[in-house]
């Protein structure tokens, strides 16, 4: 997927690897046994290669983990623990699926910042010249029609991931292009000039993107269904959201007003179980995004 857009991280990519993991002794080792933090550290970094060399959140972790080993062994025993290949090789497959269920639970949305963005600005003329006049409009608070050339690096702050720019703290190579082209200091710049030099500084991002892809974890959560499918396949769990929504007055009023009407107990929990699937269904189709930082 080009710059600009998402990609989403739902555990798919860990399942197109070939399972059962197999893991054997490191080659330094005489032994015939690893410990389980080996095999830990293993998946993960299996994980994290298959996922654009993204790092799985601590708590995604975390909850993988238990799940693949603490029906069995205490999480802080087993990272001590001595196993041999094929149970080793157990763990590792029962942990690395744990993390493709997390990730299908709770997905992880990023960006790939590869060049391509930039380079569709830089090959159309008129969408380049509205970039470049936009930015220099933004820049010049002052409105007296020049900036200092040390405004370029907020222009590409001002890009931002939307339009293929990456964060200076990811990519400090974008330091070593704007001194490259001498856009730092106090000089001051037209609205042509600045276009130009904008145009050198965007084509270097653009290169070096292309050669190092940039990988931006975005502050974005979907709801795709996963969690209502998990309500709905735990029946404890079903009838006790049902029953509070038959208590409350409000969600019973608001029943009664749609053309079914529930007449029993058990014609509601229907009515409520079948909603509830078709919302789910609808969600898996057509996902909600939405910002994680509200």
């Amino acid at each position: 997927m080009s710059d600009g857009g998402f990609t989403v991280l739902d555990g798919t990519q860990l399942r197109l690897l070939s399972l059962p993991l197999t893991v054997k002794t490191p080659t330094d080792s005489n032994s015939a046994v690893v410990t389980g933090a080996y095999v830990i550290d293993l998946v993960e970094s299996e994980a994290s290669s298959s996922l654009f060399g993204v790092s799985l959140p601590e708590n995604l972790k975390s909850s993988a983990l238990k799940r693949a080993v603490s029906s069995k062994y205490d999480v802080a025993f087993f990272r001590s623990k001595e196993l041999d290949a094929d149970h080793a090789s157990e763990v590792a497959t029962n942990y690395l699926t744990a993390i493709a269920d997390e990730l299908k639970y709770d997905p992880i949305v990023v960006s790939i910042l590869d060049g391509n963005t930039l380079r569709l600005f830089l090959e159309d003329e008129d969408d380049f010249a509205m970039l470049a006049e936009n930015l220099f409009t933004d820049l010049d608070i002052e409105d007296k029609g020049k900036i200092c050339k040390g405004q370029m690096r907020n222009a590409l702050v001002n890009m931002g991931v939307d339009m293929g720019i990456p964060p200076f703290s990811e990519f400090p190579l974008l330091n070593d292009i704007l001194k490259k082209h001498g856009a730092e200091g106090e000089e001051e710049l037209g609205q042509a000039q600045f276009a130009h030099l904008l145009q050198l500084v965007l084509q270097d991002v653009a290169d070096a993107l292309a050669e190092k892809h940039v990988i931006v974890v975005q502050n974005i959560k979907i709801i795709n269904g996963t969690k209502l499918r998990t309500l709905l396949a735990d029946e404890k769990q079903l009838n006790s959201v049902i029953e509070k929504m038959h208590q409350g007055k409000n969600s019973l009023e608001n029943v009664k007003s749609s053309k079914t009407t529930a007449k029993t107990d058990d014609d509601f929990r229907e009515l409520v179980k079948d909603i509830l699937e078709k919302f789910a269904e609808q969600l898996n189709v057509n996902p909600v995004y939405h910002s994680s930082e509200y």
